[in-house]
């Protein structure tokens, strides 16, 4: 099947995307990204320490996978850019996850902030992927601003509750034209195939794999569950009805 994920300018193998928050020990992290076979792994840049050393996280990063790093930390616009300043000045490149939130409660992203300093780092150059409360408003707002995909929640951040934002991620599939990469709350493989199976162009999953008893054994699955998704989506998914339809024909096999 000739179907490559193209994002940022660049085509990826997987639309599996993986967090590094979370992990019990780094030697999971690092089980995990080969088992998942992922190309883009993202990380908080407060996380990452600049001395090189067996505790830092990028030393358990294999080479060739796209480092995201996000700006996990910001509470406004322009602390977001601060961050993502910061990564491209400390070598970690322009790839940079925009996270901009406020709430302590239910930490939902701050689309109008997000928005604000998307259109600031994309002018710089930097490929940018949002992470918003799942909006058409707003995702056309980051198309215009020079956003790479738009990243809406599932559900609640760590909560592993599944797709419970469904229907308004299938009007951002349906009316946007760069991709939709459904992050936040994906709990389970089912949900992630599930996301794919509506259209979802990949799907990012850090807590479900990080505290799983075996997180490279899950990771594989999720990566497993974003392709069947994908091939399911592609296939033409049959319309549910809402009676009964045999496959086999109910009359004419008896004859008198």
């Amino acid at each position: 099947m000739n179907d490559p994920f193209l994002l940022g300018g660049r085509e990826f193998a997987s639309r599996f995307l993986l967090g590094s928050g979370k992990f019990r020990n780094k030697q999971d992290l690092h089980a995990s990204i080969l088992a998942s076979g992922t190309g883009i792994v993202t990380v908080a840049l407060r996380r990452i320490d600049l001395t090189r050393h067996e505790d830092n996280i990028l030393e358990h990063i294999p080479p060739g996978i796209v480092l995201l790093t996000n700006t996990s930390g910001a509470r406004t616009a322009e602390e977001a850019v601060r961050i993502a300043r910061l990564a491209k000045a400390s070598g970690h490149g322009t790839w940079i996850k925009v996270e901009v939130i406020n709430d302590s409660k239910y930490l939902l992203p701050d689309n109008e902030a997000t928005v604000a300093a998307t259109r600031v780092l994309a002018a710089e150059g930097f490929t940018v992927l949002p992470y918003i409360s799942p909006d058409l408003y707003t995702a056309r707002l980051l198309v215009d601003a020079g956003a790479a995909a738009v990243m809406p929640l599932g559900s609640f951040i760590g909560s592993n509750q599944g797709l419970r934002t469904r229907d308004f991620i299938r009007v951002l599939i349906e009316e946007i034209d760069i991709p939709v990469i459904v992050d936040a709350g994906i709990g389970a493989p089912s949900h992630a195939c599930e996301a794919m199976e509506l259209g979802a162009d990949a799907v990012l999953v850090n807590t479900a794999v990080a505290v799983a008893a075996n997180p490279p054994l899950i990771a594989k699955a999720f990566a497993q569950a974003v392709e069947a998704g994908r091939a399911a989506c592609l296939s033409g998914l049959p319309v549910p009805h809402a009676a009964g339809d045999a496959s086999s024909p109910l009359t004419g096999f008896l004859f008198q």
